[in-house]
């Protein structure tokens, strides 16, 4: 009798430690700064539930939006470390670890969006940007955006870049977009994303540069009334995930994580096209004077900006640099 009690309990502590195994998931934490209003965070969350699906649900991603993780900076080095498994972070911060990165968000180097979503999606361009990224102990394996920037303020309208001058604008903490306004003539301000609305509520800045859109999402035109139409950056947003848990999945995982950034940003491109449209309506209601710049007035502007190109044609490296323009020119010719 004892001894079929044992061996009774001895299956009974199998079958426990087998249903734990079996109903185990991985869990994957997965940062970003964008509201969960944003398409972003649309786009974030579309490839949350591709894996998830595609999995059965053996690996759960779970997203954290609006900066609950940390800043892009700090996000980026949890991901390097690996104590965050994945983040998407704009290419002018995660060029503070991988400085070839930067080509993506050079001032007015993309012509318009179609060309540069060409350049991006370009499997030549995804592949050099993949072993850039890899050396520095992080995997690329797609994007999420933020679209074109443009700029509001509290003093004046921006039409000219001489109209900067003195203006307090906060940048997103990269060399790259300090140098482009101080090259316009502005005193730009490295500050965290989810400290704008505060700092411009106080004074402390002036104004600010993110897509029209992103600006009347998180209320940056209530105390800017002044906005203009520039799109002098496009701010796309490299998803990295870590090296070593990357190496830790199966390669039908891999797979799947890299088809799930895929879907990720397809949503997140649709819906950013759909809010360009709602953007001018939706200032307009709220009393933003929005100033839309002409093409002779964008080549002030390009000009103004020509050394901060050769300075950076340096830092990435001239080869990699001219590739680059050169897959933009390509592209531009095409119909």
């Amino acid at each position: 009798m004892k001894k079929f009690l044992l061996i009774a309990l001895f299956v009974l502590m199998i079958s426990l430690v087998f249903n734990f195994y079996s109903d185990a998931k991985l869990v994957v934490k997965y940062g970003h700064v964008g509201p969960p209003v944003h398409p972003q965070h649309h786009g974030a969350m579309a490839f949350a539930k591709y894996v998830n699906e595609k999995t059965n649900g053996e690996i759960e991603v779970q997203v954290f939006p609006m900066g609950q993780l940390g800043g892009e900076r700090s996000m980026t080095e949890q991901v390097q470390t690996g104590t965050l498994h994945m983040t998407a972070v704009t290419a002018g911060v995660l060029s503070n670890f991988v400085p070839e990165v930067i080509v993506i968000e050079l001032p007015f180097i993309f012509p318009n969006r179609e060309v540069a979503y060409k350049v991006l999606d370009d499997k030549e361009v995804k592949e050099r940007i993949a072993k850039y990224c890899e050396q520095k102990g992080f995997i690329f394996i797609g994007y999420t955006e933020n679209e074109f920037r443009d700029i509001t303020n509290s003093k004046r309208p921006i039409k000219k870049p001489s109209d900067l001058k003195g203006l307090k604008i906060r940048v997103i903490e990269s060399p790259l977009h300090i140098d482009t306004f101080k090259a316009l003539g502005a005193n730009p301000t490295p500050m965290p994303f989810p400290e704008i609305y505060n700092a411009l509520q106080q004074k402390i800045i002036d104004g600010q540069d993110n897509p029209l859109y992103t600006s009347i999402l998180m209320k940056f035109t209530e105390v800017n009334k002044y906005a203009t139409i520039t799109n002098h950056i496009l701010t796309e947003c490299p998803t990295i995930v870590n090296r070593a848990f990357w190496n830790s999945l199966t390669a039908d995982q891999q797979r799947i994580f890299r088809e799930a950034a895929e879907v990720q940003i397809k949503v997140n491109r649709e819906l950013n096209a759909k809010n360009r449209i709602e953007a001018l309506e939706k200032a307009k209601a709220q009393n933003v004077e929005v100033y839309v710049l002409s093409d002779r007035e964008k080549d002030e502007f390009k000009k103004a900006v020509k050394p901060v190109l050769e300075k950076y044609r340096q830092i990435v490296g001239p080869e990699w640099y001219d590739f680059f323009v050169k897959k933009i020119e390509e592209y531009s010719k095409k119909k």
